[in-house]
């Protein structure tokens, strides 16, 4: 489905991609995995178009649809389903074509609308939409009364609503909460098409993806698997490497003590040559390098703090001139509590 090949990318005074080549197979669900910084989403500004390779091609059928989610739907005064609904091209301008076609062309629009089950349309949206915690009252609102963080969701719903043949995402979850995370894993990993997901979710990487791609050093190298695979796969080929490596540097170790031995001495000087030579044919293997982790370290108050940290009786809190958001709140956290804190987005966490 996306071919990569020889890519090179230079740009803010360092390269991003160095002669990188990778196929993903159509219909797969890739994880797109590496260090912060290294270009995941810089690579999805090549494929897109938005940034142009120096060197080697980035390439998908012409006919290809991509689309990708990258930025919040606009405040618009289209009611919820209907902006995920006009994310069909095709049948938004079938549609259209209604209001104003001869009569002698409406049975080929109609024919055209049954073709692509432009009537399952609204409930597919509907339930897309449900998926991502939109409630049903929701659908008839304007999008100008969602907040940033749910017009991503709408954007998002519009893009799997679409089904496009390419469909990137870069974080999809940040959005999300708990359910909805869990609904989009669940629907990834049915998507009838081509996806590739950016996330720091192990678990979507490894319950939504049929391959992983590990993106460092300016490669692109392709792994099958969710990502629990891939990590057991990457410390496989290390191992193999790096046997490889002490294999090859005692056998040049070897040849090279003979030829010290006996390059001066006459009787042993051809085989002294033929030595020289088998060294340099000898392969040149890497040394495994790791991943540079910078540290992380919490750091602990000189002395114990009395407990409770934070105690809370009876508390309500809300914003000015509004109906308190939380109500009667008991809560006491001491220094060894260790909590998860769940809810719907805008429930008040």
């Amino acid at each position: 489905m996306l071919q990569i090949h020889d890519l090179t990318f230079d740009s803010w005074g360092r390269r991003f991609f160095d002669h990188a080549t990778v196929s993903l197979p159509v219909g797969a669900k890739v994880g797109l995995v590496g260090r912060n910084g290294v270009g995941k989403s810089t690579l999805f500004k090549l494929i897109l178009g938005q940034l142009h390779a120096g060197d080697g091609e980035v390439g998908y059928p012409r006919t290809a649809r991509v689309s990708s989610v990258d930025q919040e739907h606009p405040a618009t005064p289209v009611t919820l389903l209907d902006t995920v609904l006009e994310a069909d091209l095709e049948r938004h301008s079938l549609m259209e074509q209604l209001e104003t076609a001869d009569p002698e062309h409406l049975g080929e629009i109609y024919a055209r609308l049954a073709d692509i089950g432009s009537d399952r349309a609204p409930s597919r949206a509907a339930e897309i939409l449900s998926g991502l915690g939109f409630s049903h009252g929701d659908l008839s609102r304007p999008m100008a009364e969602f907040s940033g963080g749910w017009r991503m969701r709408v954007a998002l719903a519009a893009a799997l609503f679409a089904e496009p043949d390419l469909l990137l995402l870069d974080e999809p979850t940040n959005y999300l909460d708990l359910e909805g995370a869990l609904w989009l894993e669940a629907r990834l990993k049915k998507y009838p098409n081509t996806a590739v997901i950016i996330s720091h979710d192990r678990e979507i990487l490894n319950n939504s993806c049929d391959h992983i791609l590990h993106l460092h050093d300016g490669k692109l190298d392709l792994y099958t698997g969710g990502y629990n695979s891939f990590e057991n796969q990457r410390a496989e080929r290390a191992r193999l490497q790096e046997a490889n490596r002490a294999k090859v540097d005692a056998q040049r170790a070897h040849l090279q003590s003979f030829v010290d031995r006996f390059r001066a001495t006459a009787s042993k000087a051809t085989q002294a040559q033929s030595r020289l030579k088998m060294l340099a044919k000898l392969p040149p293997v890497s040394t495994v390098a790791a991943e540079h982790v910078a540290p992380f370290t919490l750091p602990s108050p000189a002395r114990p703090l009395a407990p409770p940290l934070i105690r809370l009786e009876g508390v309500s809190t809300g914003y000015d001139n509004a109906k308190p958001i939380l109500k009667h709140m008991n809560l006491r956290l001491d220094l060894d509590d260790r909590i998860g804190l769940l809810g719907v987005n805008g429930a008040g966490k």
